[in-house]
């Protein structure tokens, strides 16, 4: 098994979930495996595609499967069969912001359709996400990089049950503790310093929360993940849904 290819163990977790096989309609799919660990190597590396190793086949053909696996979601349709082995007890809610390569910015539609925006950090994008009890990665959001952390709690919340969310006190406001009340899980946010009359939290609880920092800390081992080259959003977040995928095989 070569660098950042997948093993045969991981393979076998996967290939039943993907286009191409025998019995599906449309033509079949020419090595999926081998398209796959192409895709994995361009996502672990951050090198361009045209830099793919010769073995993985011509990069364009690879490129132009990948664009249309991310049209069809498939990525994501893979991402969320992993999942359901998820460990609901916790869930945890965090961002972290990526920077934008120059060759990223240059897309059509401007940067407001693409989560592109302005921070502290130059021209970044702002990946919302949530985590299960081990740290795994459950769903993800995009935004422009300005944009507040709160602004996707509830849709990222939307559909999961816990007996607890965990959130640092950028989160902390009414109504997400009253979409958490909802839920019938406890809302472990500390309070934010303007809050007038602060709400406790369970601290032994909230100390698991360094859980969704070391996963997004594994997550940025794979630079197309920690820099974003890609103009086009929906190919971007394809990328995310990769990384956490090998997040799950693991």
């Amino acid at each position: 098994m070569k660098r950042y290819e997948l093993s045969e163990a991981q393979w076998v977790r996967i290939a039943p979930l993907l286009p191409g096989k025998v019995g599906d309609p449309g033509r079949s799919g020419t090595d999926n495996r081998l398209f796959v660990n192409g895709v994995l190597w361009v996502l672990r590396s951050g090198a361009f595609w045209q830099h793919l190793p010769e073995r993985y086949g011509k990069w364009k053909s690879l490129h132009a499967r990948f664009t249309r696996w991310a049209k069809a979601g498939v990525w994501e349709k893979v991402f969320a069969e992993l999942i359901k082995d998820r460990d609901n007890k916790y869930l945890m809610l965090d961002t972290t912001l990526v920077r934008v390569h120059q060759q990223a910015a240059a897309g059509k539609g401007g940067p407001k359709t693409q989560a592109l925006g302005r921070s502290r950090g130059g021209l970044t994008t702002k990946i919302h996400m949530v985590c299960d009890t081990l740290g795994r990665p459950l769903r993800f959001m995009l935004t422009a990089g300005q944009r507040h952390d709160n602004l996707t709690a509830k849709s990222l919340l939307d559909g999961f049950q816990a007996e607890a969310v965990l959130a640092d006190r950028a989160y902390d406001n009414n109504d997400l503790r009253q979409t958490i009340a909802d839920m019938n899980a406890e809302a472990v946010i500390p309070s934010t310093r303007s809050r007038k009359v602060p709400i406790p939290h369970d601290t032994t609880i909230y100390r698991l929360r360094n859980r969704i920092e070391r996963c997004f800390n594994r997550l940025k081992q794979f630079r197309r993940f920690a820099t974003r080259y890609d103009r086009r959003a929906e190919y971007f977040l394809a990328f995310v849904h990769i990384a956490a995928i090998a997040i799950w095989l693991r």
